[in-house]
C-alpha cells in the first residue's frame, strides 16, 4: 500500500486541539510527555498556545493525507522581547497557574517547578547571534522521514524573512538527540553551550 502524503497549510483554530496532543506526545526530548506532569496541558500552555494566541500568523501544520488531525507543526515568534514580556504579563496570569513557588520542592515536582518558572519568566528576552525571532517544531513520528520538518522550517524562515526578520533560534535540550541533529541539517549553526541546552540560529536573507 502506498505511503501517505504529507502536506504542509496554515493553522486552523479547529487544530487546537490536535496540536496539544503533538505537543504532549513530543514533550520528553521527542517523545511523549504523557503523565510526567500532574496536568500533561502544562507543555501547550507554555510551549503551544501563547505563540497560537500571539501569533497565529507564524503557525504551520503538516497533516497526512490519511489522517483527519494534524500530526505536526511550528510555531514562532518574530519578537521574543516583545514575547516574553507579554507572556510574563498578560499570558501567563490570564491561566491562573500556581507559581513554582507554590509547588512543593522536592525531587517529584522538580519538573512541574522548571517549567512554572519558565512560564512565569517567559522565553529568554534577547536575540542570541541578531535572531530576535524563535521558534518550536514538533512532529508525531509517523511524519518524520517525510522531509515535513525541513519543508515547514523553509515556509516559515520565508515568512520571517519577508517581514524584514534577520535571524530566527531555537533550543533544544541536551538529551533531545533528534532535535540536535535537525537544526544543522536545516541550516541552523550551534551557538557555545551555555548550560540551559544548545541553542541553533539560522540567519534568514532579508525579503
Amino acid at each position: 500500500m502506498a505511503s501517505s502524503t504529507a502536506r504542509l497549510r496554515a493553522f486552523r483554530p479547529a487544530d487546537t486541539d490536535a496540536l496539544v496532543d503533538v505537543c504532549v506526545r513530543t514533550a520528553d526530548a521527542g517523545s511523549d510527555a504523557t503523565g510526567l506532569l500532574p496536568d500533561d496541558r502544562l507543555w501547550a500552555d507554555i510551549y503551544l498556545l501563547p505563540y497560537l494566541e500571539r501569533h497565529p500568523d507564524l503557525a504551520f501544520v503538516v497533516e497526512l493525507d490519511d489522517a483527519s488531525d494534524a500530526a505536526g507543526y511550528i510555531v514562532a515568534t518574530d519578537d521574543t522581547a516583545a514575547f516574553a514580556e507579554w507572556f510574563s504579563r498578560e499570558w501567563w496570569p490570564s491561566l491562573g497557574r500556581p507559581r513554582a513557588s507554590e509547588v512543593p520542592d522536592d525531587a517529584a515536582h522538580a519538573l512541574e517547578r522548571q517549567l512554572l518558572g519558565r512560564g512565569e519568566q517567559g522565553p529568554d528576552a534577547w536575540a542570541p547571534d541578531g535572531a530576535p525571532a524563535h521558534l518550536h517544531i514538533d512532529l508525531l513520528p509517523v511524519t518524520q522521514g517525510r522531509g515535513a520538518g525541513r519543508a515547514l522550517m523553509d515556509l516559515l524562515c520565508a515568512e520571517l524573512a519577508a517581514r524584514g526578520i534577520a535571524g530566527v533560534h531555537a533550543t533544544a535540550g541536551t538529551a533531545n538527540a533528534g532535535a540536535l541533529a535537525f537544526y544543522p541539517r536545516v541550516g541552523f549553526d550551534a551557538l557555545p553551550p551555555d548550560g540551559g541546552g544548545q541553542t541553533f540560529v539560522r540567519r534568514l536573507a532579508q525579503g
